[in-house]
């Protein structure tokens, strides 16, 4: 009987594992979460959005802030605080806020890495600062691993791939 139950659950999930949908993603719809995946899709979305168009820069090389970041947090924070309103209102409670650090590829990686968590811790602190409750964020440090632009070879595309994205994860 646990064979049977075993090998339906795989043929009923092989269709969506060639669709390309992770097993987290697989999980939740499983466990009747569709809604709880479209809701968090959506935030991250407007999240990935509201991060582009209020980018904060940092000084080359370092993690100092560049004048005029304080506006941009404050929006940024406000998407935070929203989302929170939006997954309370349809009952998720266990969530994170997630700052990802991202750098260019120039220099040594392992530097980058810690330069680009250093980067996102900066904002955590700036979004904790603006509301957004310090238990319900985190922040990691991707270096130059998940690049927006590759090659990466003008300082315009290095100047694309520096920077942070927000995102929830249920």
């Amino acid at each position: 009987m646990c064979r049977i139950l075993i090998a339906v659950a795989l043929v009923a999930l092989s269709p969506a594992v060639g669709r390309g949908e992770g097993a987290w993603d697989i999980a939740k719809k499983a466990a009747g979460g569709s809604t709880t995946a479209k809701l968090e899709k959506e935030i991250n979305r407007r999240l990935l959005d509201e991060g582009r168009k209020n980018q904060c820069s940092f000084k080359s090389g370092t993690a100092e802030l560049e004048p005029g970041c304080d506006a941009k947090a404050t929006k940024l924070a406000r998407q935070l605080i929203d989302a929170k309103k939006k997954l309370a209102g349809a009952g998720v409670k266990n969530f994170k806020f997630v700052v990802s650090g991202h750098t260019d590829s120039t220099g040594d990686e392992a530097k980058n890495v810690e330069l680009s968590r250093v980067r996102a811790a900066v904002m955590v602190k700036q979004l904790v600062a603006k509301g957004v409750a310090e238990a319900e964020i985190e922040s990691i440090g991707m270096g130059s691993s998940k690049r927006l632009v590759k090659p990466d070879d003008t300082p315009a595309k290095k100047a694309k791939n520096r920077r942070y994205e927000v995102q929830v994860k249920l």
